[in-house]
């Protein structure tokens, strides 16, 4: 007997997201390189703010998140009115999508980027279009060819997750211009603080009407674990995200954190030097024991592999020394591993353990 409860057509055709790594049997100290954890952790000012928190456990978080917008526009020189924020910026990529895209139309994102793009996209109805990048980096040309009538969303991460591969703002504003006029371009800056100087596309958004950057306290603020993240756009379309957004999606707790977090740019700074220093030594060292990565400008390197089976067989082995990285096969790598830059002790056991499995072959 078929069963008269049912999702909506295509959610059950959504495969589950999996995220990195954290475990390996039988070794309780395994360090995670599998996620893009900054590992010096959040500001000792965001800290602080979280601890004062439980104070204020009883009542209702504020619903218009104005302290932290207000924050963030002060850091960064843009509009608080024009900024929403979310449970991480997956929740702002859901919103858009859900208030966007829906049956027959499409939603396009580069081959190897983000998962969510794909998970939202089908969870609004709406087709998702992978479009094919050039050497790992996203082809502006590809994109502008696979839009038509349909397209809804268009969605570039810049740096690219899993690839770290980023495209310049010429050719960021070029595939702005040339989307059709139905369709918004979202930049996805995740890792837009790795990259000494860069807004994440602010300033495409502040002269353009289909324009939307999301941003995330995730990666260099530390605070993965609290699930925080921003959009900024138009006020047309905040407007529009603000309607399905839940009044109290984030807590007292990721509100005042994150509004330490943004403020304390000393540690930023020291968080991005330091990838900087680690991520250029780990990519000379991998190269050199015969693992070759694209120049990356986020907080991992992809390295490749001769095939599929010598990335399995080294993450198998990675694992046996206590060390998790991330097999990017899901993300039409198969190839590759995605290593996140750690601290300088981690960065050194990675490189020297990728060395003894490349010297055993």
């Amino acid at each position: 007997m078929t069963d008269p409860i049912r999702p909506q057509p295509g959610i059950m055709d959504i495969a589950l997201y999996e995220g990195g790594a954290a475990h390996v049997a039988g070794i309780s100290d395994a360090i995670k390189l599998s996620s893009n954890e900054n590992p010096f952790g959040p500001s000792d000012r965001a800290k602080e703010a979280f601890q004062r928190a439980v104070h204020k456990l009883h009542r209702y978080p504020n619903t218009d998140h104005a302290a932290l917008r207000q924050a963030i526009g002060d850091v960064h020189g843009l509009d608080p009115e024009r900024i929403i924020c979310g449970v991480g910026s997956d929740e702002i990529i859901h919103f858009l999508c859900q208030a966007y895209a829906g049956p027959r139309d499409e939603v396009l994102f580069t081959e190897h980027g983000f998962l969510m793009y794909r998970i939202s996209a089908m969870a609004a109805g709406a087709t998702p279009v992978s479009v094919p990048e050039r050497e790992r980096t996203t082809d502006v040309d590809a994109l502008l060819a696979a839009c038509t009538r349909r397209t809804k969303l268009v969605f570039i991460a810049n740096p690219n997750n899993p690839t770290g591969t980023m495209i310049g703002p010429a050719e960021v504003e070029r595939l702005a211009a040339g989307l059709p006029k139905q369709a918004i371009l979202v930049l996805d800056g995740a890792y837009a603080e790795y990259v000494e100087g860069f807004d994440g596309g602010a300033d495409l958004v502040n002269r353009r009407s289909n324009v939307f950057m999301t941003r995330t306290f995730s990666k260099i603020y530390g605070l993965g674990g609290l699930r925080i993240g921003w959009g900024y756009g138009p006020r047309s379309i905040i407007d529009v995200l603000n309607r399905i957004r839940g009044p109290f999606n984030l807590s007292t707790a990721q509100l005042d954190a994150a509004e330490a977090a943004v403020r304390d740019r000393d540690h930023v700074d020291r968080c991005r030097a330091e990838n900087t220093r680690l991520r250029a030594w780990l990519a000379e060292a991998l190269a050199e024991r015969g693992v070759p990565s694209d120049t990356s400008t986020a907080n991992f390197i992809l390295a490749r592999f001769v095939d599929e089976s010598e990335a399995a067989a080294c993450n198998e082995y990675l694992q046996s020394q206590g060390l998790i990285v991330r097999r990017v096969a899901g993300y039409g790598l198969p190839h590759c591993l995605r290593i996140t830059i750690g601290d300088e002790a981690s960065c050194r056991r990675v490189a020297h353990a990728i060395g003894q499995f490349k010297g055993q072959k």
